[in-house]
């Protein structure tokens, strides 16, 4: 059994939408629900795959679409900013155990 063969996904799989593009061409991108990579490819098709980070200090233009407390996550590889998915609850509240 070297090479086996999956069944076809039977639900659509989730994916991120592009939202827009900053003037200095950073792309802005709605997540996925519980999407923790980046998943935009490059020229040759290669997946970024750079992990999704909190990001608090965007600048004057980022704010002025988003406004100044705005839940904004940026991929540390290539820099590209992914909007929270509106379906998902926010999670930028206080931690509690």
């Amino acid at each position: 059994m070297a090479n086996p063969k999956y069944a076809a996904a039977t639900r659509e799989i989730p994916q991120a939408t592009d939202a827009g593009t900053l003037s200095d061409g950073t792309k802005i991108r709605i997540r996925a629900p519980r999407m923790r990579a980046c998943s935009l490819k490059d020229e040759k098709g290669k997946l970024c795959a750079g992990h999704l980070k909190r990001w608090y200090f965007f600048g004057d233009e980022v704010k002025k679409l988003y406004g100044d407390n705005a839940e904004i996550y940026r991929c540390e590889r290539c820099k590209s900013l992914y909007l929270p998915n509106p379906e998902e609850q926010p999670r930028s509240g206080t931690l509690s155990f």
